[in-house]
């Protein structure tokens, strides 16, 4: 047991976080990043040469990760693809231009980058490197002085985003940008016929599930947890559901896409994207078989003010409580 303990308390300190894509996922992504590298490694050849362009590649290597294993991550979305290149870029090539001292041009080039992108919200990890080959990427990126912006930094991000796109259309669960994801959800159900359990106050809690997600601002609100799992059949789309969990592992998932089969019979491979709204591992996002999910879940949630609450088929009145 304390061995158990200590490599679960040694797995949070890192970091290490449970990983419930399939095999098929983890394949496809990389598939994709293979087809999007491809693409840019031809543009930057053509403009900058095989040596030229290796310190280029390797910040649109880090664009690729994002793109096609977290599709659906605020990270990921075009517009933090497009200006946090695009600003690195321009950021950079003037350090390098105004700077002499090549480490100071580099330091000031990532540093204003990563300002400049909080502003203009489109923080995009990558364009830091990208900010950083503008500095110290050789002779043949400061031969092109601003013109590098435009060729390769804007050509390469604009393939790899239709990369992006296209390669991630045919699978209904990882479809980018994930706008498109969403205006394929159905319409959710009516509020009419979707009551809340009673929940209990935040301080009638244990204190490491109460504290679970100040980032976000939402205080989990205990709730009863006698039920079972849910049914394949009642995983909906646009719906969020949470494990129960009253310890560091509590959940709260929003299912965001389907594969569109609609079967629910057990052992089928009908399976449903899903990201992580609160809890452990907030803001990643997943695919799992419909069945695996339905096990998972113990009752569908929603947002009621501050609080997580369950949904139930009967009214119910809520105790409001102090959820702050």
């Amino acid at each position: 047991m304390a061995v158990r303990n200590f490599a679960g308390a040694l797995r949070g300190f890192a970091g290490v976080g449970a990983n419930s894509s399939g095999h098929l996922e983890k394949w496809v992504s990389g598939a994709g990043g293979l087809t999007g590298i491809l693409g840019v490694m031809l543009v930057s050849q053509a403009y900058l040469g095989l040596s030229g362009s290796a310190s280029l590649v390797a910040s649109m290597g880090a664009s690729a990760v994002l793109l096609f294993a977290v599709p659906h991550g605020p990270l990921s979305q075009p517009w933090a693809v497009f200006g946090g290149h695009l600003v690195s870029a321009v950021i950079g090539v003037a350090c390098a231009k105004l700077q002499a001292n090549p480490i100071l041009a580099s330091a000031l080039a990532v540093a204003l980058a990563i300002s400049a992108m909080y502003y203009l919200r489109c923080i995009h990890p990558p364009g830091g490197a990208t900010a950083l080959t503008a500095v110290a990427g050789g002779d043949a990126v400061h031969a092109l002085g601003f013109h590098f912006v435009v060729t390769p930094v804007l050509l390469n991000v604009l393939v790899i985003l239709l990369v992006a796109m296209v390669f991630n259309y045919p699978f209904p669960w990882r479809r980018y940008p994930a706008a498109w994801a969403r205006n394929h959800r159905p319409s959710a159900a009516p509020a009419a016929s979707r009551q809340v359990m009673a929940i209990f106050p935040r301080e009638d809690m244990g204190t490491e599930a109460a504290a679970m997600d100040p980032a976000l601002g939402i205080s989990l609100a205990s709730v009863n947890a006698e039920s079972g799992t849910l049914h394949p059949a009642d995983i909906r789309i646009g719906g969020y559901y949470c494990n129960g969990e009253f310890s560091s592992d509590w959940q709260v998932r929003q299912v965001i896409d389907s594969d569109g089969s609609g079967t629910t019979e057990p052992g089928t491979d009908d399976r449903v994207a899903y990201t992580v709204v609160a809890g452990r591992n907030r803001r990643q996002t997943g695919t799992a078989r419909r069945e695996a999910f339905a096990g998972w879940a113990r009752y569908e949630v929603c947002l009621n003010e501050s609080s997580w609450q369950r949904v139930a088929a009967t009214p119910c009145a809520i105790v409001t409580g102090n959820a702050a």
